[in-house]
C-alpha cells in the first residue's frame, strides 16, 4: 500500500512464459506498483522507444525474439536508459554470462524464485534508486 503522498512506481515486466509473467504482475501490483508487461524483449524496446518511463524493468534472460534479456540490458546500457534492471533465469550458466557482460544491471535473480524475495529485492532496488 502506498503512504498518502507516496508516487506509484512503475516496474516492466518482461517474461515470456505468461503464467510466470501473469503470476509476478499481480504480486507487483498487490503492492501498489503500476506494472507493465512485455512478453519479450522486443516489445520492452518498443515501450522504450516509445517514451514509456519505467522505475525498475525485471526480465527473464532466455525469451524468443531479436532481444532477450540480457541484449536487452546492453540495449538500455548503449542507449543510456538508466532505468535500474533485473535479469532472471533458470540457466544458471546465462545468469554467469549475463553477470560479465551486462555492466547496467542492478540484480540477477535465479528462477523457480520465491516471489516475497523476489519482491523485497525490488523493493531494495526501488529504494535505492531513490537516493
Amino acid at each position: 500500500m502506498l503512504a498518502a503522498g507516496e508516487q506509484r512506481r512503475t516496474v516492466l515486466v518482461v517474461e515470456d512464459e505468461v503464467l510466470v509473467r501473469l503470476a509476478l504482475a499481480d504480486d507487483l501490483r498487490a503492492r501498489g506498483y503500476t506494472v507493465i508487461e512485455a512478453a519479450s524483449g522486443d516489445e520492452a524496446r518498443k515501450l522504450v522507444l516509445a517514451g514509456v518511463e519505467f522505475d525498475l524493468i525485471v526480465s527473464d534472460i532466455t525469451m524468443p525474439g531479436e532481444l532477450d534479456g540480457a541484449d536487452l540490458a546492453r540495449w538500455l546500457h548503449d542507449n543510456h536508459v538508466t532505468t535500474p534492471v533485473m535479469l532472471t533465469s533458470g540457466m544458471p550458466s546465462a545468469l554467469d554470462a549475463a553477470r560479465e557482460s551486462c555492466a547496467n544491471v542492478t540484480a540477477f535473480v535465479s528462477k523457480p524464485y520465491d516471489h516475497d524475495d523476489l519482491l523485497q529485492q525490488v523493493e531494495a532496488l526501488l529504494a535505492r534508486s531513490d537516493d
